[in-house]
């Protein structure tokens, strides 16, 4: 393993051992308290552009599962085709792994991919200095090529990350079945094509700003025919019985054209439409909120929320870095859901219209599945 040195922003430097692809990298550090769920949160899109520090000290030990993907094109165990975190940061790797459905380690995966990873950190201390600083830009390099040249840092929220990730064409899901169409289908032959992969099912149209593919499970579980378009790509004119908004990365700003698109879909009020993490960013801001970034966002498995006007607090599912303000939601808006933490907002909803959001993740994949229930609320509107 050869020596390697993660340097923040604010000077902090701390000293490990590569386990992963070796090379330097540079990139948002942020951290995560979850004690399981690695292949899941390596794969999240929302993940892309970030050096992903995991506070659970012992990491890698159950291996990594089977790349494999369903007939629909959906990868079988992971949240995506491939890994989105810049790097991971971990206290302790376990190089002898063993769990019944792994079929290779941790080191494999990130080499085959070419993801550092980082080990001997003390990840403890490395956390309380991104609490009290706030997330910080960071590199990795090793210690032998230090002199070899500096690594260009750019500011995280100046990057269009949901432009990097997003899907570059229109992917149609229905059941065990998946057809894809390019983006320039004019929309009239894109209807008529839409209607033949299964004219029974309800539709609906998913905006992808970097979807977890749970989300899609969790849609075609409830029966309901899937058609994921682009970040940008204008829908309206699109037949389809609902909207559903998805997770992604980065700062919610740079996505303005999703935005723009939203708020000519809400024309409709009796649209159902739905949106989740980087998605109830989006449905704020197209209904006249503002977004601002957290201190050190929420990146965990135990994220208490409770559902406003009741009592019912729920443990979450979360990863994100920017919260929807709640002082700037219009009149026609109320909070859905509250953070117990630092009640900081975790969704909202139109008082009249059948509009809403969980800024958590209800799908969860990994984590507590104590909101799935979200979804067949969605389904039932349409």
């Amino acid at each position: 393993m050869r020596n390697v040195t993660l340097i923040l922003d604010d000077g902090s430097r701390f000293s490990g051992k590569s386990f992963g692809y070796e090379k330097p990298v540079a990139g948002e550090v942020v951290f995560n308290t979850a004690m399981t769920g690695y292949p899941e949160s390596l794969t999240d899109p929302s993940y892309a552009g970030q050096l992903m520090t995991l506070t659970y000290p012992l990491v890698g030990n159950y291996g990594v599962p089977p790349f494999t993907f369903a007939e629909n094109g959906l990868p079988t165990f992971m949240e995506s085709e491939k890994i989105h975190a810049e790097a991971i940061i971990v206290s302790d790797y376990s190089e002898r792994y063993n769990h019944w459905n792994a079929v290779e380690s941790l080191a494999d995966w990130l080499k085959r991919e070419q993801v550092p990873g980082i080990t001997g950190i003390d990840t403890r201390e490395l956390t309380k200095v991104l609490r009290e600083h706030g997330v910080m830009m960071g590199k990795i390099v090793f210690d032998d090529e230090i002199e070899n040249g500096e690594l260009t840092i750019d500011n995280y929220g100046d990057i269009n990350y949901v432009d990097r990730v997003s899907c570059k064409d229109i992917i149609v899901y229905a059941g065990n079945e998946s057809r894809t169409f390019s983006v320039d289908t004019p929309k009239e032959e894109l209807n008529s094509q839409l209607s033949i992969v299964n004219c029974q099912l309800k539709k609906v149209l998913l905006v992808d700003c970097g979807v977890k593919a749970n989300i899609i499970r969790c849609l075609l579980k409830r029966n309901v025919e899937v058609i994921r378009v682009p970040w940008d790509y204008d829908f309206n004119g699109l037949d389809f019985d609902g909207l559903f908004i998805s997770n992604g990365p980065g700062d919610p700003d740079t996505c303005d054209a999703a935005v723009q698109n939203i708020r000519k879909a809400m024309q409709n009020e009796k649209l159902p439409i739905f949106g989740i993490c980087m998605g109830n960013q989006l449905l704020s801001k197209a209904g006249g909120a503002k977004i601002y970034k957290l201190k050190y966002g929420h990146r965990s498995h135990n994220q208490p929320v409770r559902m406003v006007g009741t009592e019912r607090c729920f443990i979450t599912s979360q990863n994100h870095g920017y919260a929807v303000d709640n002082n700037t939601l219009g009149t026609d808006w109320e909070p859905l859901f509250i953070n117990m933490n630092d009640g900081s907002n975790e969704g909202i909803r139109h008082k009249r219209n059948p509009w809403f959001s969980a800024q958590f993740h209800p799908e969860a994949a990994s984590g507590p599945t104590d909101t799935e229930f979200l979804f067949d609320e969605f389904v039932k509107l349409i």
